[in-house]
C-alpha cells in the first residue's frame, strides 16, 4: 500500500475539473439538447430495462460522471493507494465523489446566479410600474458653481 501524497491530492482535483464539466455539459447544457432529448424518450418509452437503466444513466449527470470518471482514469493512469486493479477502482470512486462535489457547487452557484436575475428583473418591473426613471435614462448633472 502506497501513502497518499500531497500530489496524488492536487491530481485527483485536476482530474475531477473535466469529469464534471463534462458530466454537466453533456447533462444539463444546450448544445446536448438532442442527446438529452433522445436519452430521455428511449428511457421512458422503452421496455427493456436494461436499455431503459443505459439511456436514464446518460441523462443523469452522476450516473454520467461514473463513465467520465472511468475514461479519464483510462487516459491518465492515475492510481490512489495500490498500483493494481484495487488503485484504479479507489481513485474511480474518488473522482466520482470530488467531481460531483464540484457539480453540486457549480449548480449552487447558478442557482444563485439565476436567483439574483430574477430578482433584479422583478425590482426592474416594479420600478417600471411606478414609474421610477433610472439614471441610465435620464442621468443627473453635477452641480454647476456660478462663474
Amino acid at each position: 500500500m502506497n501513502d497518499v501524497t500531497g500530489s496524488d491530492l492536487l491530481t485527483l482535483l485536476v482530474i475531477a475539473l473535466p469529469v464534471a464539466a463534462i458530466s454537466w455539459s453533456v447533462t444539463h447544457e444546450e448544445l446536448f439538447r438532442e442527446i438529452q432529448e433522445y436519452c430521455g424518450e428511449r428511457c421512458k418509452d422503452t421496455r427493456s430495462v436494461l436499455v431503459r437503466k443505459f439511456f436514464y444513466l446518460l441523462t443523469c449527470e452522476y450516473c454520467f460522471s461514473h463513465y467520465v470518471a472511468a475514461a479519464m482514469l483510462v487516459l491518465t493512469r492515475f492510481t490512489l493507494l495500490f498500483d493494481d486493479w484495487r488503485g484504479y477502482f479507489i481513485s474511480w470512486l474518488a473522482l466520482v465523489w470530488v467531481a460531483n462535489h464540484m457539480i453540486s457547487l457549480y449548480g449552487r452557484l447558478r442557482l444563485g446566479i439565476r436567483s439574483e436575475r430574477l430578482e433584479i428583473g422583478i425590482k426592474e418591473a416594479v420600478s417600471e410600474r411606478a414609474g421610477v426613471v433610472t439614471r441610465e435614462e435620464h442621468p443627473v448633472e453635477p452641480d454647476r458653481k456660478p462663474g
